[in-house]
């Protein structure tokens, strides 16, 4: 018997393909989602540094925020801002258990000490230090009972600067003035809400003086510092973030002021938020030399090879496209209620086919097509009795006697011939086979 005749298959690719690849986009952007949203709440917030990236591009200042994930050309970088979120560093941070200690909670986000020493070692560094709980983020009410423990900053700067012992010390007013002089000479005020200054030996005074100073220069710890080969060994400091943050930007000049000494640090490399937990930093002048290279594994894609691996792409397609049309999936209009036997008998006809049982099919094709004709002549009541090829015969004798003899002589030949019948034999009989049916059929 011939193939089996394929179905025509509209084109485009599969619905299920396209809701497996929607769902897997959908996946994705929630697990980023849910990865980065403190972040994301964070950098928003008043405490967050996003309106200083606005306010500085706005500005013609090159700057971005980064989060990590990739790595950034440290030669491109002028000046890093870090704002360090964490009062315990290398401490993982322990989940507020009631809303009293998520008000009260000192640390917002976890960091390493080495990783923030290695950022202040390859690039310029500014280290914007915490100042207020997370009850100023959450309510966005600045108090003076959500400031931090002023004990703990100070431990943290000890631990990122090589200036000796550190200490806090708080404006005796609720605000608190700075004088400072931009590059153009002229003379701006920075001006801030309970005022966190520190003094530290070794750091010297930029915003300040140096027994009250928000904005410095410190030595990074001796066992970071500079040791021959160009790593640096000052770090700026800033203790207020007010000053660059969403908070303290509409305070005073606090915005003139920080695009004035940003703009200042920079030449014609960028100024860099730093968000990430880990060094993303690398030197382009300094990269290992590999004994192999992509070059290598390039070769096996050039001449000659690319003749063969076009070949193999296109077998390959040609396989897939023809394995997809004559084996595909069952078509959604073919799986109809009801049909389930059709498909059952046309699984059983293929399997039959592919195997070579020709002779086996052609037994099976008659039995379904007696039952099917008593089927249509006598209807579902009395379709059950007449589907028999006893019974069939048996009215055939009765209502057609000139065509009962050659349907029985053609069922007996169809009895007769093996399981694995050549295709032929088989068609022919099929057609003979149909030719009585039909015939009994019309004169019914």
């Amino acid at each position: 018997m011939s193939d089996t005749t394929t179905t025509p298959r509209s084109g485009g690719p599969r619905i299920e393909y396209l809701v497996i690849a929607a769902v897997c986009v959908i996946a994705l952007l929630a697990f980023w989602y849910v990865m980065s949203q403190r972040q994301q709440t964070l950098r928003s917030s008043p405490s967050g540094l996003d309106g200083l990236q606005v306010w500085l591009t706005s500005n013609d200042i090159t700057s971005y925020n980064f989060a990590g994930g990739w790595p950034i050309d440290q030669t491109t970088v002028d000046l890093l801002i870090l704002p360090v979120y964490d009062t315990a560093l290398d401490v993982a941070r322990t989940p507020p258990a009631s809303k009293e200690e998520y008000l009260l909670q000192s640390d917002e986000y976890d960091f390493a000490t080495e990783a923030v020493l290695t950022k202040a070692q390859t690039v310029p560094t500014l280290f914007v230090m915490p100042k207020w709980r997370s009850g100023m983020r959450l309510t966005g009410i600045a108090h003076p009972v959500l400031l931090i423990e002023p004990g703990k900053i100070a431990d943290t700067l000890e631990e990122i600067t090589g200036g000796g012992a550190a200490e806090l010390v708080y404006g005796r007013t609720p605000f608190t003035e700075f004088s400072y002089r931009a590059t153009d000479g002229a003379t701006l005020t920075a001006r801030l809400y309970a005022a966190q200054m520190f003094r530290s030996q070794g750091c010297d005074p930029i915003i300040g003086t140096s027994d009250a100073m928000i904005l410095g220069s410190c030595p990074l710890p001796a066992d970071a510092q500079s040791d021959g080969n160009g790593v640096r060994d000052r770090v700026l400091v800033l203790s207020d973030p007010d000053l660059l943050n969403n908070h303290g930007l509409r305070l005073g000049d606090n915005a003139q002021i920080a695009a004035d000494f940003l703009s200042s640090r920079t030449d014609e490399g960028n100024i860099v938020i730093d968000y990430s937990r880990t060094s993303w930093l690398r030197d382009p002048f300094q990269e290992p030399v590999r004994e192999r290279t992509w070059a290598d594994l390039s070769r096996f894609f050039g001449p000659p090879f690319l003749i063969l691996w076009l070949g193999a792409g296109f077998l390959f397609t040609l396989f897939l496209w023809r394995a997809a049309l004559r084996y595909g999936p069952i078509l959604r209009e073919r799986a109809a209620s009801g049909s389930g036997k059709a498909l059952a008998i046309e699984a059983r006809a293929r399997l039959m086919r592919l195997s070579g049982q020709d002779g086996a099919l052609v037994h099976e094709y008659a039995a379904a097509r007696i039952s099917a004709v008593a089927a249509a002549l006598f209807g579902p009541s009395h379709a059950r009795h007449y589907a028999s090829e006893d019974e069939f015969l048996n009215f055939a004798d009765r209502q057609h006697p000139g065509e009962a003899a050659r349907l029985r002589s053609v069922l007996a030949e169809i009895r007769r011939l093996p399981a694995r019948a050549h295709a032929a034999e088989a068609i022919h009989l099929i057609d003979e086979f149909e030719q009585v049916l039909e015939q009994i059929t019309h004169d019914a």
